[in-house]
């Protein structure tokens, strides 16, 4: 019988990334369903809560107590989970100097290292706007990775970031590169003449490891928070950063990336992109027309971005036809349906562009203009499983792709699928090997099975090297393409099996 058990630890904090690393691992125990890490803050018991793991016991914790919440087969299993849980608690925090202590504070951790000059802070959203304010009061710029941060605290924060001349990237900020260094769920690429601004993680980690595999490299890469260019926050990073890049001789062309921002907001960017000298390329996803300066090119995809940027294509162009006869007489014909499942939410949403502009329709859960407003019996259906609804209470799935997984092995069975579209995202932060992950999945399944289309995104710099990443995936059958948005064209293919 299902268990669900709750376990309150008083005044112990940890931070996000670090939570989520533990109920990552403790949620592959043997029958152990969930386990969620989570500080009791209220919005942080609610999702508990709508998850179904939250008991009286978690109702009581404060916001500076912390959280077990477990969901298991049996109750031995829930209790070794617990157990496993709170010896991984208190097991010494090392630091680079063995036996010394972390310190607690921005302001101890600022005196302790001297030179610093920027702060990355992942703590929950009630206390991250806090956080930030000390960080920046110390002179700090900031990389706030933390989400569920009011737009008011943030507009606030970005308002005083810009008085005192420093960058505050995000809230929900998932990736940069500053000065050459990675910051979070980034990727190792060379140093080169190119600078980007994005309001997106995985379309930055995309365009920045599309120009690093061109031969190019980037100056810095600064991340904005999704809300940035939104008519309440108007653009304050996105505009700083233009200003940080244009001044910095090192870098000689700019790649701004994001959703369609406000009207008004993205007026207000392209005024200043035509008071610069330096060329810029526009990635405005799902954006129609758009008056552009004269130094500014618009582009409708990453891959088409990075090309922009390098001036000659980014991705290696694959032979569609191909590719289509390879699988085309394993796909009997009632074999019809694409299945987008995806750990980036930009990269589903480019994904989604190319399926708009090829005229078919799709759902998604969170879409761009052209996608079905209720989900469908049958049709091409695109998920984001990093999207919120889907990481309550679990870990995001660039770093456990289990229940990206699940849906991949529902798609392989289901007879009306012709393809599972996916993206492998590599770099410092990500699952150690998400490539052989989806390889075991594909395993499983024998054949006649869909086919299954990847994008890799990352280098062979990367940690997980993006070589034998794609090596595990063609062993498995898997067909790769160069970038997601060809990714996605090659899936359009094979659904419709005529080019």
């Amino acid at each position: 019988m299902t268990q669900v058990v709750n376990r309150v630890r008083r005044g112990l904090y940890l931070d996000s990334l670090a939570l989520m690393r533990i109920s990552q691992a403790l949620s592959s125990q043997p029958g152990v369903e969930t386990v969620s890490l989570m500080i009791g803050t209220p919005a942080n018991r609610q999702i508990l809560d709508e998850a179904g793991i939250l008991t009286a016991a978690g109702r009581e914790a404060g916001a500076n107590d912390l959280i077990i919440a477990v969901k298991a087969e049996s109750e031995a299993a829930a209790n070794a989970a617990l157990a496993a849980a709170e010896q991984r608690l208190d097991q010494p925090q090392a630091t680079g100097g063995g036996s010394e202590r972390r310190p607690h504070t921005i302001e101890a951790a600022s005196a302790m290292l001297g030179g610093a000059n920027l702060a990355i802070i992942s703590v929950p959203g009630a206390f991250a706007a806090n956080e930030a304010r000390k960080a920046l009061g110390r002179g700090l710029h900031v990389l706030l990775f933390s989400d569920n941060v009011s737009v008011e605290d943030e507009r606030g924060l970005k308002l005083e970031a810009q008085k005192r001349n420093l960058l505050l990237m995000g809230p929900d900020c998932g990736t940069a590169w500053v000065g050459g260094v990675p910051l979070a769920f980034a990727n190792q690429v060379a140093r080169g003449p190119v600078g980007l601004v994005s309001a997106s993680g995985t379309g930055l980690q995309e365009v920045a490891c599309l120009i690093a595999r061109a031969g190019s490299g980037i100056s810095h890469a600064i991340g904005t928070g999704g809300r940035d260019l939104s008519e309440k926050v108007g653009a304050i990073t996105t505009l700083m950063a233009i200003d940080a890049l244009d001044r910095d001789p090192a870098t000689k062309h700019i790649v701004l990336i994001s959703k369609p921002p406000a009207q008004a907001v993205a007026a207000k960017v392209l005024e200043r992109v035509a008071r610069s000298q330096k060329p810029f390329t526009i990635c405005f996803l799902g954006a129609g027309d758009q008056r552009l300066p004269k130094n500014g090119r618009a582009v409708a995809t990453l891959a088409a971005a990075a090309a922009s940027a390098v001036g000659k294509p980014a991705d290696v162009r694959m032979d569609i036809s191909a590719m289509v006869r390879l699988v085309d007489k394993e796909l009997d014909a009632k074999r019809r349906w694409i299945r987008g499942l995806y750990s980036g939410g930009t990269l589903c949403a480019e994904a989604e562009i190319v399926l708009r502009d090829a005229g078919e329709a799709f759902w998604s859960n969170a879409p761009v203009p052209g996608a079905a407003a209720a989900k469908p019996a049958e049709g091409h259906v695109l998920i984001d499983y990093g999207a919120d609804e889907y990481t309550v209470g679990r870990p995001h799935p660039m770093i456990d792709p289990a229940q990206r997984n699940q849906a991949l092995r529902a798609a392989l069975g289901d007879p009306s699928v012709a393809v599972a579209l996916i993206d492998v995202v590599l770099g410092y932060g990500a699952h150690e090997d998400p490539a052989g992950a989806v390889a075991a999945v594909a395993a499983e399944v024998a054949a006649p099975r869909p086919a299954i289309v990847a994008s890799v995104v990352g280098t062979d710099g990367d940690p997980q090297n993006r070589s034998a990443q794609i090596g595990k995936l063609e062993k498995a059958g898997i067909l790769v393409a160069a970038s997601n948005a060809q990714a996605a064209e090659l899936a359009v293919a094979i659904a419709r099996r005529r080019i």
